[in-house]
């Protein structure tokens, strides 16, 4: 038992010493900046002159979309599209994931609406 722990204190001190390097003192690096110092503060002070610098950009309001369709023409196809007849059809319900002709183009496509 005693030479475990003689061997095993002797294996722990082996690897203090192998791991106990001191670095060598290089003195000061030499700073290759590839911008002058005037430079860098007029960037600085026209970062810190900026408007919203401190506001995360979760809590902006976003721009406003621009697009070619018209309010009126993307309300008329909602309309169509919500009373469409195959509007809840799923194509994971059908064989080979298609939806069969029937529900597309034949007499089930078509809503029949009592009283309209």
């Amino acid at each position: 038992m005693k030479t475990a722990h003689i061997l095993a204190a002797a294996a722990f001190s082996m690897l203090a010493v192998a791991g106990a390097q001191a670095e060598n003192y290089q003195g000061v690096q030499q700073v290759n900046a590839l911008n002058s110092r005037a430079n860098v503060e007029a960037q600085a002070v026209a970062t810190a002159h900026a408007p919203n610098q401190n506001v995360t950009n979760g809590s902006r309001v976003a721009p406003a979309l621009s697009t070619s369709t018209s309010r009126a023409a993307v309300a008329e196809q909602a309309v169509q599209a919500a009373h469409a007849a195959n509007q809840n059809l799923d194509r994971k319900a059908f064989v080979n994931s298609t939806v069969p002709s029937e529900y597309t183009n034949g007499s089930l496509a078509t809503s029949q609406r009592a009283g309209l």
